[in-house]
């Protein structure tokens, strides 16, 4: 029989090791890795592919004003994609309809216009009550583990780190290029 110091002891332990394992648990389930989405041909994609890779993620529309970022993220796309960087587009109507196609429409327009080649989801939706659980991940703090936001507009980056975890929110109106994103991308 054990005494009630070793009984003691064995609780103690029992309870650290059981915190350890929950903080294991809650840092895995800040990571992006746990979601697969449709891409835009309504195959599936796992994010749990890009383990080790800086990734970028971008609510886009083909008729906002915005729209020409297309152009500079196929250019980011392709000029650092060797490098562990990749972006995924997702498509989405939430502001003022700028994206009424349908998924055959937006590859279709995407492809033509811009030459995209980086992977674009099926059209989802980033806000309201229909936010797909991606967005719910990306803007809320206590499912993403670091901060809360909401997507302002079309085109809003969200930069998540080679261990899947969300890095940093950048705003519509800076552009793909920017120096803060390509530094990151770099570092």
């Amino acid at each position: 029989m054990l005494n009630i110091k070793s009984k003691i002891i064995l609780l103690i332990f029992f309870l650290v090791n059981c915190n350890l394992f929950s903080q294991e648990k809650i840092k895995m389930d800040n990571s992006i890795y746990k979601f697969k989405v449709k891409d835009i041909s309504g195959n599936l994609f796992d994010f749990s592919t890009l383990k080790g890779k800086k990734i970028m993620i971008v609510n886009t529309a083909s008729n906002c004003g915005l729209t020409n970022q297309y152009e500079k993220l196929e250019f980011l796309y392709k000029k650092y994609s060797s490098n562990n960087f990749i972006i995924v587009g997702f498509p989405a109507n939430n502001f003022l309809s700028q994206e009424p196609g349908s998924n055959e429409e937006i590859a279709i327009f995407c492809k033509k216009n811009y030459g995209v080649t980086f992977p674009i989801m099926s059209k989802i939706s980033v806000k309201g009550n229909d936010m797909h659980p991606i967005y719910e991940f990306l803007t809320n703090k206590d499912l993403n583990g670091v901060i809360n936001s909401s997507v302002k507009w079309n085109f809003q980056k969200y930069l998540i780190n080679p261990n899947g975890e969300l890095y940093l929110v950048i705003s519509p109106w800076i552009s793909p290029d920017d120096n803060k994103i390509v530094n990151w991308i770099n570092s």
